[in-house]
């Protein structure tokens, strides 16, 4: 375990009742070590434990959230610690609308770890968006988990987690399409409208197809205004990363979106994916609403 890339050590942290325990149990499944509730302070000691020793494990997986008094404070200094080793660990931050958490928490029964008597579950809620928001910001990965059902949530962590241990610097950009009848993603920094793109939905030859297929991209991409447009916004993110990676940032979230998330979004996104991938970029792509009606 002389580095990430041999050993990964992936934290999963984010607002109680987003889905950690969920991941916790995909990553088990994935022949990860995990540890729910370890304070920060003690991670490098664990590390340290597993260095050379335990060949049966693929790396570290630790469950941290604000039970763990210490982990907001600490997790810089820990990051420190353990990058003067030649480990850098990835951060997971998991998070869902606060409708949603609500609906969790009735049906688990379960106390938020900051409700009291002074503390309603919203307000506990709201203040534990604020507290762990610098976390947030400092993510290698952000889920949404709130249109997820277990089996959703298990299938993307199957899928991302081997994009959090391609390297341990550089600029990760997450490409995801959407449908603005389905909802904007809450995790996108950065939003592009596309229902002034030729719609193919209203070709009946064209509309079981999605924007994968060579049909679709060639109807939406092919002529103007797509051939054009795609060329100006490539130019335009191939100037902008850049800036954002001297900025010391970690992740970008672009967002793509058109009507129901199916046509014109998906063949944008997979040819932003394909490019930013040619480009040497550490690119992840995710659908999200292309099999939604």
């Amino acid at each position: 375990m002389e580095s990430a890339d041999s050993f990964p050590v992936i934290v999963v942290s984010g607002l109680s009742g987003a889905g950690k325990s969920t991941v916790l149990k995909v990553f088990e499944d994935l022949r990860f070590f995990c540890v729910d509730g370890l304070p920060a302070s003690m991670l490098a000691r664990l590390v340290e434990l597993f260095k050379g020793k335990d060949e049966n494990y693929r790396g570290l997986v630790l469950g941290m959230d604000l039970r763990q008094q210490d982990f907001v404070d600490d997790w810089q200094s820990t990051c420190t610690k353990l990058g003067s080793s030649g480990v850098c660990p990835s951060l997971i931050f998991l998070e869902a609308r606060l409708p949603e958490l609500v609906r969790r928490y009735a049906t688990t029964r379960r106390p938020h770890p900051l409700e009291s008597k002074k503390l309603g579950l919203e307000q506990a809620l709201e203040e534990e968006k604020i507290l762990l928001e610098p976390l947030r910001m400092a993510a290698d990965l952000v889920i949404d988990t709130t249109t997820y059902s277990i089996h959703d949530l298990r299938r993307r962590i199957q899928e991302k987690w081997s994009e959090l241990t391609e390297g341990a610097s550089g600029l990760r950009v997450n490409v995801i399409s959407f449908g603005f009848k389905h909802d904007v993603p809450t995790e996108a920094d950065m939003v592009m409208d596309l229902r002034f793109l030729p719609n193919p939905y209203f070709d009946e030859e064209l509309r079981p197809f999605s924007g994968r297929d060579k049909a679709i991209s060639d109807y939406v991409l092919g002529s103007e205004p797509g051939s054009v447009f795609i060329e100006k916004y490539l130019d335009f993110l191939q100037y902008i990363l850049p800036l954002y990676e001297e900025e010391g940032r970690y992740r970008l979230t672009i967002a793509v979106g058109c009507t129901g998330g199916r046509h014109r979004s998906v063949a944008v996104a997979e040819r932003i994916f394909a490019t930013l991938k040619n480009s040497g970029y550490s690119a992840n792509l995710e659908h999200k609403h292309i099999n939604l009606k």
